[in-house]
C-alpha cells in the first residue's frame, strides 16, 4: 500500500497539567504507531490563546503531529480524539507529496 505524509494539529485543556498532557501525547503517538504509521514526529507546540472560546476556555495546549501511513489509522486517531475529554480539538490534513526530479548533471565549466 502506499504511503502519505499526514500533519494532526490537535489542542489539549489548559488545564490538564504537564503529567497528564504528556500521558496524552505518548497515547496519540502510541495509537498511531500500533495501527503501521511510522516516522511519527511531535512538537509540543505550548499553551496559547484560542482565537474564540471553545468549550468554556480561553486558552489550549497545541500539539503537532507529522507522520506517514496507508490512510487507515487516520480514522482511529480521529474517533479517539473525538471521544476524548481530553482533546477540545483537532485537524488533520493529507500532505501533498512530490516527486523528486532528477538532479541536471551539471555542465563542465568554461575556462
Amino acid at each position: 500500500m502506499k504511503q502519505f505524509i499526514y500533519e494532526t494539529m490537535y489542542i489539549l485543556r489548559p488545564d490538564l497539567g504537564e503529567e497528564l498532557t504528556d500521558r496524552a501525547i505518548a497515547k496519540y503517538q502510541e495509537l498511531l504507531r500500533e495501527h503501521g504509521a511510522t516516522n511519527v514526529e511531535t512538537q509540543h507546540r505550548g499553551k496559547r490563546r484560542l482565537a474564540y472560546e471553545i468549550d468554556n476556555h480561553r486558552e489550549g495546549i497545541y500539539v503537532q503531529m507529522n507522520y506517514e501511513c496507508d490512510g487507515s489509522p487516520v480514522a482511529t486517531l480521529e474517533r479517539m480524539m473525538r471521544l476524548s475529554e481530553e482533546v477540545i480539538r483537532y485537524l488533520t490534513v493529507k500532505q501533498e507529496v512530490r516527486e523528486s526530479e532528477p538532479e541536471e548533471e551539471a555542465a563542465p565549466a568554461q575556462a
